[in-house]
């Protein structure tokens, strides 16, 4: 029997809550430079399925990869860590 491999996670910024049901959230990263090795941000955005419509633009949420919910959503909100004021 093969055990399931644990989802990624990822913790981001909420850039965008116009849809419905949807948030665009802005992962940050750092990443060496392959020349140079000074470390550079590099932004990576997802498409997040929120069910509740809770999220606000500015709120730190962490999101879970999930199977395919549409053509360019496949990770889902899990908590938002801190609310915009």
């Amino acid at each position: 029997m093969e055990t399931r491999k644990l989802r990624k996670q990822r913790v981001g910024l909420v850039t965008s809550d116009k849809m419905d049901k949807t948030i665009t959230v802005a992962v940050q990263r750092k990443v060496p430079h392959p020349l140079y090795g000074k470390f550079i941000k590099k932004t990576t955005k997802y498409t997040v399925h929120d069910e509740k419509n809770d999220c606000q633009e500015g709120d730190t949420v962490r999101i879970m990869e999930t199977r395919p919910l549409s053509k360019r959503k496949r990770w889902r909100l899990v908590e938002v860590i801190e609310r915009v004021k």
